[in-house]
C-alpha cells in the first residue's frame, strides 16, 4: 500500500466495511450479498440457456482449479499471508471459490468485484466477493481517483479502488464497467428462444390426418356420418383402420423439419463462442481444425485464458501485495502448465528434450507429474552425450579420454 492507500484504510471506519459484509457469516441468511449473483436478470438467461451455462461454467471451473502461487524471483513461497489468502480469504469460502464467483459474475454481469478488508498493518484480513448489480464505479472530481459506490440495504458506501478487486470484460472509452456478454447476446438469445418455441408448437400440433376417398359422391349428411364413424372407429381401434370396399384411406404426411432448428442452434452456438472467445468445439460444434487435443488446449490457453489470468494476476499483485513486496520480487501467478502438458507421449518427449538439453532437471520433471523429488543428482542439470553434470570438467569425460588415447596411439 502507498501512503494514500494507508490513509484511506485508516480513515475508513471499520464498521463501514463490516456493514457491507455483516450478513456474510455462517449463521447469515445471505440475503444481502451472498447468492444474489445467481438471481439477477442476466443470470436468468444463464439458468435457462444451456450453451451459455456451459461456457460460463467451463471458464469459471477452469480458472478456479488453476494452481495459484506466490513467488519470490521464481522461487515458490508459502507463508502465513499466503495460507490466509488460499484457505481463509473469508469465513465461508476458499480462494478457488472466491475466484469461481468472480468469474461467474464477470461472464454474466461483465464485472466481478471483491472487497479487500485489511488489518491495522494494511495486510489482507478478508477478501469478500459481492453482487456487481449494486456497484457503480465513480471518479472523484478533485483527485480524479477511481472509487466504487456500493449500495446495500438502502445505504451507500464508497471504497477506494485499491481496496476492491475488479475483473471485467472489455469496456468502452471512458467507461470503467465491463460490458455484459449476455447483453451482447440478447438478440441471439431472443431469436434462439423464438425458434425453439415455434418448433415446440409445431411438434405439439402434429396430428395424424387422413384423406377419405369414396368411389361415388355422397351428400352432406352421409359425409358427416361417414366422418363421425371413421373418427369413432379410429379411436376405439387404437389407430387400426379397416378399409371398406369402394373407400380409399390415405394418410397425410406432416413431418417435423428439424433442419432449420439445427442451423439456428449452430449459428447461436457460434455466436456464444465468439462473444466468450472460446473454441466453438467446446460447445459441441464439429471441427476438423485441430489434429490433436494439445493444439486445441494451446489455442484455448493463448487466446482465452491468458488475458483473463493476466487480469487477475495484475489485480492481486497491485492490491494485495505492498509496493515494498513487489520491488523485492514477490508476485502472484497462476500455473497453466498443467493445461499444456498434452498426452503421455507429448509429455514424454517434452521432459526427455528438457532433461537431455540441460534446461530441466529430473526432479523438476517429477514435480510437474506430481511425484516427489529424489534430490541428489536428480536435482542437477545434465547435458546430452553421456549425460554428465554441466559443471564437470570436459577433460574428465570418458569419451574425451578414449579419443585422447586413440590420438596418442596413432602418434
Amino acid at each position: 500500500m502507498n501512503r494514500f492507500q494507508k490513509v484511506v484504510n485508516k480513515l475508513t471506519p471499520k464498521f463501514v466495511k463490516q456493514s457491507v459484509i455483516k450478513d456474510y457469516s455462517s449463521t447469515s441468511s445471505f440475503k444481502a450479498w451472498i447468492g444474489k449473483t445467481f438471481f439477477g436478470i442476466e443470470n436468468s438467461t444463464l439458468e435457462t440457456n444451456e450453451n451459455i451455462f456451459s461456457v460460463v461454467s467451463r471458464l469459471s471451473n477452469t480458472l478456479a482449479s488453476l494452481p495459484f502461487k506466490k513467488y519470490l524471483n521464481y522461487d515458490q513461497q508459502f507463508d502465513d499471508h499466503m495460507d490466509r489468502l488460499v484457505y481463509f480469504p473469508n469465513k465461508n469460502q476458499t480462494l478457488d471459490q472466491v475466484i469461481g464467483v468472480l468469474e461467474v459474475s464477470r461472464n454474466t454481469n461483465g464485472n466481478g468485484y471483491a472487497l479487500i478488508i485489511r488489518d491495522v498493518r494494511g495486510q489482507l484480513d478478508m477478501l469478500v466477493p459481492f453482487n456487481p448489480t449494486y456497484v457503480e464505479p465513480v471518479i472523484e472530481q478533485n483527485s480524479k481517483e477511481l472509487w466504487y459506490q456500493v449500495n446495500n440495504d438502502g445505504k451507500t458506501f464508497y471504497f477506494h479502488n485499491s481496496d476492491v478487486i475488479h475483473v471485467r470484460h472489455i469496456a468502452g472509452s471512458g467507461n470503467w464497467k465491463g460490458i455484459s456478454p449476455i447483453k451482447v447476446l440478447k438478440n441471439s438469445n431472443d431469436f434462439d428462444k423464438a425458434v425453439r418455441e415455434f418448433s415446440l408448437k409445431e411438434m405439439q400440433s402434429l396430428r395424424d390426418s387422413f384423406i377419405l376417398t369414396y368411389a361415388s359422391s355422397v351428400d352432406k349428411e352421409k359425409r358427416e356420418a361417414v366422418v363421425e364413424d371413421f373418427r369413432r372407429f379410429y379411436e376405439e381401434n387404437g389407430g387400426v383402420l379397416f378399409q371398406e370396399p369402394g373407400v380409399t384411406i390415405e394418410e397425410m404426411e406432416r413431418n417435423f423439419v428439424a433442419t432449420d432448428m439445427k442451423i439456428t442452434e449452430e449459428i447461436t452456438r457460434d455466436r456464444i463462442a465468439n462473444v466468450y472467445n472460446v473454441p466453438s468445439i467446446f460447445l459441441n460444434s464439429s471441427s476438423s481444425s485441430f489434429s490433436s487435443n494439445e493444439q486445441l488446449m494451446q489455442l484455448f490457453v493463448n487466446m482465452t485464458l491468458t488475458p483473463i489470468v493476466k487480469q487477475y494476476e495484475r489485480e492481486f499483485n497491485k492490491k494485495i501485495l505492498t509496493k515494498k513486496e513487489r520491488l523485492a520480487g514477490y508476485y502472484f501467478k497462476f500455473n497453466m502448465m498443467g493445461l499444456l502438458r498434452g498426452d503421455s507421449d507429448a509429455r514424454q518427449k517434452f521432459y526427455h528434450g528438457g532433461i537431455r538439453d540441460g534446461w530441466m532437471s529430473p526432479d523438476e520433471a517429477r514435480m510437474l507429474e506430481e511425484m516427489p523429488p529424489r534430490g541428489g543428482k536428480a536435482s542437477k542439470l545434465w547435458i546430452s552425450g553421456d549425460m554428465y553434470p554441466q559443471e564437470m570438467d570436459p577433460t574428465l569425460r570418458k569419451s574425451n579420454k578414449s579419443s585422447n588415447q586413440d590420438l596418442n596411439n596413432e602418434e
